[in-house]
């Protein structure tokens, strides 16, 4: 595990999985939402997003956790070496993105650029759940299904499945059980 794609609908607690499984293993984390977005939520140019996410793939090793677009999706999918699928039930997508719209008031959301409007990019989270759920995950199952025989692949379908996750990795990077670093 030394390339790792994190993907998924939106409100699938990838932002949280992405960062604990950096915690764990060393690997360096890259969001890309914040490098595709500036401070405030204004997004960067659309060239610059792809120069920086390119030059993330052409490093030895990552965690990258996110959409970014879909000219740069599946060029990523195709160099990790590991794929994490967050794929839970689309009502537990849709509480996760209400309970960060209403939590992010109070606390800005992993994973996202210093002082994002928390209303409208959660009203486009809300937009994108159906679409993602009808177009995107069937194509994501399918591509995993394929790529289970030459890469890493973990499917996550429920809550249960990401603390199980945690502790295969702790046990597969001979980390304590806490999480700490050896």
């Amino acid at each position: 595990m030394k390339k790792v794609a994190v993907f998924g609908n939106a409100g699938g607690g990838k932002s949280t999985l992405s960062k604990r499984l950096s915690q764990i293993t060393g690997l360096p984390l890259h969001v890309l939402d914040k490098i595709q977005y500036q401070p405030g939520g204004a997004e960067v140019a659309h060239e610059d997003y792809k120069r920086a996410h390119q030059r993330i793939l052409a490093s030895d090793r990552w965690i990258i956790d996110g959409f970014g677009c879909i000219e740069t999706l599946w060029p990523r999918l195709d160099e990790a070496d590991s794929l994490i699928f967050v794929d839970l039930p689309l009502y537990m997508h849709l509480w996760w993105v209400t309970k960060r719209l209403i939590t992010g008031y109070f606390q800005p959301p992993q994973g996202w650029p210093e002082n994002s409007p928390i209303f409208k990019s959660s009203l486009s989270s809300y937009r994108v759940l159906w679409l993602c759920h009808k177009y995107l995950t069937p194509k994501y199952r399918e591509y995993i299904k394929q790529a289970q025989g030459i890469k890493s692949v973990y499917h996550i379908r429920s809550t249960k499945q990401i603390s199980q996750f945690f502790e295969l990795i702790k046990s597969e990077t001979n980390f304590p059980k806490d999480g700490a670093s050896a």
